[in-house]
């Protein structure tokens, strides 16, 4: 089982995400609405993979997700936000998340990217 955190502003993307995720390896052990709430979950949690929205209240998704990196070079973010310029994605990238998927998506879209993040070598698997 994989250790996924959900970052959201928005309850329906969260229960989207988690509904899509229950057919496939993964548990979740965080939802947070924000991007400080998410810095401190990643903390007490240590997940596995982590999606990331970018448009969030208090802290927005390029800051997490440099912060996130910033406490472990290795983590898996997937990026899934309704900001689908180019530019937008590169920057997420450049700040280090592994992926990019864009609001609307398909639960095959989702189940998709995600499994290409853990069949990487980069990630681990907890037992």
């Amino acid at each position: 089982m994989f250790r996924l955190m959900i970052v959201d502003d928005s309850n329906i993307i969260r229960k989207r995400i988690e509904r899509s995720i229950n057919t496939m390896q993964f548990e979740l052990v965080a939802v947070a609405r924000d991007g400080l709430e998410a810095v401190n979950m990643f903390k007490q949690f240590s997940p596995d993979v982590v999606t990331m929205d970018l448009t969030m209240p208090n802290m927005d998704g390029l800051e997490c997700i440099k912060q996130l990196h910033e406490l472990n070079p290795m983590a898996n973010i997937l990026v899934v936000s309704a900001l689908s310029d180019k530019a937008t994605g590169l920057l997420a990238i450049k700040h280090g998340a592994r992926g990019f998927i864009c609001k609307p998506f398909t639960d095959e879209q989702l189940m998709d990217a995600l499994n290409k993040l853990i069949q990487t070598p980069q990630i681990k698997k907890k037992r």
